[in-house]
């Protein structure tokens, strides 16, 4: 039986949206908070300020000095960390029970007071980390920027995905303490955040508790208001991207439009991805890894966007002396032939299966589950989704899964990135 787990949402005057879901089997409380800003809130010339702030929000606040908020939680044995994506921003900790108040109040200083610590010192400090970062984890590495030259091709120039969340060196260098400031005061705002406890804690207690820190923090000025995108068609006309490079082999990267996330089309074109590339039985896996043996590895990722548009993509790392014509095309039959000829009985059976293994895998982690809630909160106004998602895969038919194929997975709609490997 899937385990249904207890949700109870408030929201305070501020705007600020508080869901607790209860669970006393460990004496801990997972504290996750997402704000609504990623890198899609981003203006040109400004690109990475986004993930710049993720590391900022470590450097002090009005009450707590540069490097306590990680030496008081970790003191009391917390594990904690923060991510920014396209969508959002996260910043997270599991605590002993006994440390939610320090850790609700730590993050209520930085959620509503950065500002007096937020000095030139710390943001040139923490510019050049985020260089180094980029360097190290995209400009240095073999196939590091494979995914900012797809999305670029997905995207197209000027829509909120068509850069990434690292940014460019140039716009790093270009953001002034005041671009800073404004971007913080604009969107760390408790109207545009969500705080989800999961652990060893009630629902009123939660609430009052999150109320004690975070009630007297306020909303400055208007909200930006960035309106959403319409959906994207399908590219008619997919760029093209080639590099030799010091890569272990040959890759092939194929990128789509998918539908916009929160929606049952989205879980239609994941599970086709699946179906495809999910599992060691899948259609591309038994016909290029096994069968063929064009390729040595086949992979999939669809990511749920919110903005109008969601992007996946297939990776096949090539084996040797396989020319990438023979691969795209190869690919490209497979496709046609998901459009044509719906997944059986079996196929649809595995892939749902896997997706329950591994959905109810990772909430068993009260961290992840506190990170389900929360986005699914934030961007989709659903906290409930951890409990009804399993319900909306388990809807999705053959037909479903063969007409989003035929809608977006066209070979013809393809962006395209392929990485060869240097001759020496």
């Amino acid at each position: 039986m899937r385990p249904h787990y207890p949700i109870a949402t408030h929201r305070l005057d501020n705007g600020l949206r508080v869901v607790v879901s209860t669970d006393h089997s460990v004496p801990t409380v997972a504290v996750n908070i997402w704000v609504g800003v990623g890198s899609r809130h981003e203006r040109p010339g400004r690109t990475g300020l986004a993930h710049l702030f993720e590391h900022l929000m470590f450097q002090g606040s009005e009450n707590v000095v540069e490097g306590e908020h990680f030496a008081a939680l970790l003191a009391q044995g917390a594990q904690l960390n923060a991510t920014t994506w396209v969508d959002r921003t996260n910043y997270f900790e599991v605590v002993p029970t006994g440390a939610l108040e320090l850790a609700l109040w730590l993050e209520a200083d930085r959620q509503g007071r950065l500002l007096p610590a937020l000095t030139q010192e710390n943001l040139d400090n923490q510019r050049d980390v985020v260089k180094e970062e980029k360097r190290q984890r995209y400009d240095n590495v073999p196939y590091g920027t494979a995914f900012a030259e797809l999305t670029a091709l997905v995207f197209p120039d000027g829509h909120p995905y068509h850069h990434t969340t690292i940014g460019s060196m140039e716009d790093l260098d270009a953001a002034s303490l005041t671009d800073a400031r404004d971007f913080y005061s604009a969107h760390y705002r408790p109207d545009n955040t969500v705080v989800t406890l999961v652990g060893d804690i009630e629902p009123d207690d939660g609430f009052a508790l999150v109320a004690k820190y975070f009630d007297e923090l306020t909303n400055p000025g208007q909200p930006p208001g960035q309106a959403l995108a319409d959906p994207l068609p399908p590219m008619t006309d997919p760029g093209r991207f080639e590099r030799t490079d010091d890569v272990p082999s040959d890759r092939l990267y194929l990128g789509f439009r998918l539908p916009v996330g929160g929606t049952q089309d989205f879980v239609h074109a994941d599970l086709g991805f699946d179906v495809l590339a999910g599992l060691a039985t899948s259609r591309l896996y038994r016909r290029l890894v096994r069968r063929d043996q064009l390729v040595t590895h086949v992979s999939r990722n669809a990511g749920a966007r919110v903005d109008g548009t969601s992007m996946g993509a297939l990776i096949l790392d090539l084996s040797d002396g396989v020319e990438t014509s023979r691969v795209e095309d190869t690919v490209g039959e497979e496709l046609l032939r998901l459009a044509a000829e719906p997944p059986t009985e079996s196929e649809v059976a595995a892939v749902v299966a896997d997706v329950e293994r591994w959905w109810l895998q990772s909430l068993a982690q009260p961290g992840e589950r506190a990170d389900v809630i929360s986005g699914s909160t934030l961007l989709y106004d659903d906290p409930e989704h951890l409990n009804t998602y399993l319900d909306d895969v388990a809807k999705v038919t053959a037909e479903d899964i063969a007409k989003s194929a035929a809608t977006h997975l066209d070979p013809a709609s393809a962006a395209t990135v392929v990485y060869r490997k240097e001759t020496k």
